[in-house]
């Protein structure tokens, strides 16, 4: 929020110099767009600002990354965000912290339209900072292997990488996949137990 506040003085200042000092009315074509654009940027940051304030005021916990794409069908043979879901609110009352990386495709399978991260961050109640579609073209696979290892993170996923495990080893190790679905009724994961 501070940058566009800054952007924002910035410009009024040159939108004022502009008014001010003779020879300088050019200026304007320049400093009132940035005035607008400036006041915009602060304005989605103050919107934006409540709800991931009460997200990050919660204490934050291990980071898990969800493979969105493959969660998403756990539960029957069609796409369906409720597994997500699920999926989400368990590992919150784990004390985890969640993240979903999807394909590109994701919201056409889901809604018949393109999906950005915002529509899958209001649809899941998560941060947007917290969810990823990935570029069309772009496999999600080395991406949520590469941000589980930047970030120290587990993954959720019935996948098992194997196009991957040269680059991500990591893979292959137990407890670093978590495994889950419906195969008895409710969502089940394979999550370690809670030491007493």
């Amino acid at each position: 929020m501070r940058a566009p506040l800054i952007l924002l003085l910035i410009s009024c200042l040159g939108v004022a110099a502009a008014l001010i000092v003779p020879g300088w009315s050019d200026l304007l074509l320049l400093a009132v767009p940035m005035a607008v654009a400036a006041a915009i940027l602060l304005l989605r940051a103050l919107r934006h600002k409540a709800p991931e304030a009460a997200s990050d005021a919660q204490p934050a916990g291990p980071p898990v990354i969800l493979d969105g794409s493959n969660v998403m069908y756990w539960k029957t043979q069609a796409p369906d965000l409720a597994p997500v879901r699920d999926v989400i609110a368990t590992l919150r009352a784990h004390g985890l912290t969640p993240a979903v990386i999807f394909d590109a495709n994701a919201g056409h399978l889901l809604q018949g339209r393109y999906w950005h991260h915002a529509d899958f961050a209001k649809a899941l109640n998560l941060p947007e900072s917290h969810v990823l579609v990935v570029d069309k073209g772009t496999p999600a696979d080395p991406l949520i292997l590469q941000a589980a290892r930047d970030q120290g993170a587990r993954i959720v996923t019935n996948d098992r990488y194997r196009d991957w495990l040269k680059t991500y080893p990591e893979a292959r190790k137990p407890g670093h996949l978590i495994r889950g679905g419906y195969a008895k009724g409710p969502l089940w994961l394979d999550l370690p137990k809670p030491q007493a």
